[in-house]
């Protein structure tokens, strides 16, 4: 080990605050370090390679090592380093919301940027608020979500989030958030105590749990529902069919605003540009952030429908809120030059031609005793990991903690894949690769997760 390399473990041992991490992990070992990118791939200090199974934390888009999106950064912070789009513009937040709105679906015209998830989902509850106000309905303001769903951790995004162990130690939260059931069909004998329910009478049900939400909490006090098209949490639910449909026509009937949280499924994720295209529905509002920029630098948006911006035309109307970096130009000069790759390259074409092999590959590890369910969309998929396939017993709290934490993640890592194994829910594994990868990338997470599932299943 070179000299500049013990330097940099060190600092990172010495000095970094990780996110969502124990540290008490390293106590005795190196903090895992990446140093460079290249399509598909990600490689350690050391060297090591690594088929990058999460597209960094869902983001990497167009791949590692873009030279083109680097130099559209560059040349931005030339030119116009930084403006804030308080009360002014500058060309690429004009030119990049214009953009977005051109692939939006519906009137959803109006793009206020931020630079992240988090913040954007927090936005739309605070527009939220403030259109009901606006409007002569002040009394709107709660926000329905629903259970295992992660929103992000700013106060706001956090109260919606429906994770407890996330927030226990944060609380109190901002108050107003109401938990419905999930999309886990796999699940959906244990949720709704009734067995054999088809996908299609699940989605109906756990939408029609909304409109006994919003009834219990009263019409007039409820502002939204946040929603993800295939919920991150949990391990990938895809929507049933019939789930968002019947969902807009409930939020259509109590006024209240159907919020599509893409900050996961937007930017050619599910094989669609926005995530609620691919399930053929059109809400009022999307948070959307990761993919617009492929992580080169750092932007979110909440996009909203016209008839929401309509109070704030006229008289002295403000929405008090921002952000300094919101909209950064450096940041959409990035994103643009990132959409240029996806019109050029055809990625959402390529996601959508891919998605079945990719879902076969993962079918195929159904043979293993530990893999129960396999589901999710596009470029986003999830294993459940289960002790018994034919009652679904899941692992326990303790078995759960020694699988995932005590053996998947450092196995699969070493393994040299990179992906998440996660217990926010029943235990998973979670695959969202580049949506420049194929086959050959498909075969070899294929191949890893055989042989450390298989090791694991082994041990128990």
């Amino acid at each position: 080990m070179t000299q500049p390399e013990h330097d940099v473990l060190k600092a990172a041992q010495d000095n970094l605050w990780l996110h969502f991490t124990r540290h008490s992990a390293y106590q005795q070992s190196e903090i895992p370090t990446i140093v460079r990118g290249e399509g598909s791939y990600v490689y350690d200090i050391h060297g090591k390679r690594y088929l990058d199974g999460l597209a960094g934390l869902f983001v990497v888009q167009v791949g590692h090592g873009r030279q083109e999106l680097a130099e559209a950064a560059a040349k931005q912070a030339q030119e116009l380093a930084f403006f804030p789009l308080w009360s002014y513009a500058h060309p690429k937040a004009a030119e990049l919301a214009q953009r977005l709105a051109a692939h939006t679906p519906g009137e959803l015209n109006r793009v206020f940027f931020t630079t992240g998830g988090g913040e954007a989902v927090e936005t739309a509850w605070k527009l939220a608020k403030q259109y009901y106000k606006l409007i002569g309905k002040p009394l709107k303001h709660k926000v329905i979500s629903r259970q295992i769903a992660y929103h992000g951790t700013p106060q706001g995004a956090l109260s919606i989030t429906g994770i407890p162990a996330f927030k226990q130690m944060f609380e109190p939260l901002v108050p107003g958030s109401i938990r419905v059931p999930n999309t886990n069909h796999y699940r959906a004998d244990e949720i709704t105590g009734v067995k054999g329910m088809s996908p299609e009478e699940y989605g109906i049900w756990a939408a029609e749990r909304v409109a006994r939400a919003i009834e219990m909490e009263g019409p007039d006090t409820v502002a939204a529902v946040f929603a993800e098209p295939v919920q991150n949490a949990g391990g990938c639910f895809p929507p049933p069919p019939g789930y968002f449909q019947r969902l807009r026509e409930i939020c259509d009937e109590y006024d209240v605003l159907l919020v599509s949280d893409e900050v996961i499924c937007a930017f050619g994720r599910l094989g669609t540009m926005f995530g609620g295209q691919k399930f053929d529905y059109v809400p009022d509002i999307i948070t959307c952030a990761k993919g617009m920029t492929s992580g080169y630098s750092p932007i979110g948006a909440m996009i909203a429908h016209e008839r929401l911006f309509e109070p704030f035309k006229s008289g002295d109307t403000m929405f008090a809120h921002g952000y300094t970096f919101g909209g950064h130009p450096v940041s959409a000069a990035v994103a643009l030059a990132n959409l240029d790759i996806f019109e050029r390259e055809d990625l959402l074409g390529h996601v959508t031609r891919n998605e079945p092999r990719f879902k076969q590959t993962l079918d195929d590890l159904r043979d293993l005793p530990i893999v129960g369910d396999v589901r999710g969309s596009g470029y986003f998929w999830g294993i459940e990991l289960v002790k018994d396939k034919t009652t679904k017993e899941t692992f326990t709290a303790d078995e759960s903690e020694r699988l995932l934490r005590g053996f998947l993640s450092k196995a699969l890592f070493d393994a040299g894949l990179y992906c998440r194994a996660d217990d926010r829910g029943d235990p998973v594994i979670q695959l969202a690769p580049p949506l420049i990868a194929g086959q050959k990338e498909f075969d070899e997470i294929g191949a890893i997760l055989r042989g450390v599932l298989a090791e694991a299943w082994a041990q128990l």
